[in-house]
């Protein structure tokens, strides 16, 4: 039997579960497997369900406490009979957020938003200046 493709589409993070959905190419009597790693070690507790369309699956991974720590921690999540990467998500805490680019954007916006009130400030405090 050959294994038919999925397609994995994140839906949201909640609570600590990491949820998305698999969806089967082909109709028929086709169960996936899937495995999460994290650190090349397997998680417990992926849960995988049928929708009721019969043609995707529901999938949710708890994130294990002691996965949460400082800088980037990444799982990945494959097809279990043929190791085939089907998606992965990351998630980002601590001191590493210190270098990171979306850290920085923030950092800008905020020095943007003050030069912004600091420049208005000046105009009105001059503007009977003339």
């Amino acid at each position: 039997m050959t294994t038919p493709d999925l397609t994995l589409t994140r839906t949201r993070l909640l609570e600590g579960v990491w949820e998305g959905v698999l969806s089967v190419a082909t109709s028929g009597n086709f169960q996936p497997e899937v495995r999460v790693t994290h650190l090349e070690k397997p998680l417990e507790g992926v849960e995988l369900r049928e929708n009721p369309d019969g043609e995707s699956w529901a999938l949710r991974v708890p994130i294990p406490p002691e996965a949460l720590s400082d800088g980037v921690q990444t799982f990945l999540i494959e097809d279990a009979r043929t190791g085939a990467r089907l998606g992965s998500f990351a998630l980002l805490a601590g001191d590493a957020l210190d270098e990171d680019i979306r850290a920085e954007i923030d950092l800008l916006r905020a020095e943007l938003d003050m030069l912004k009130r600091a420049f208005r400030r000046h105009c009105v405090e001059t503007a009977g200046d003339g």
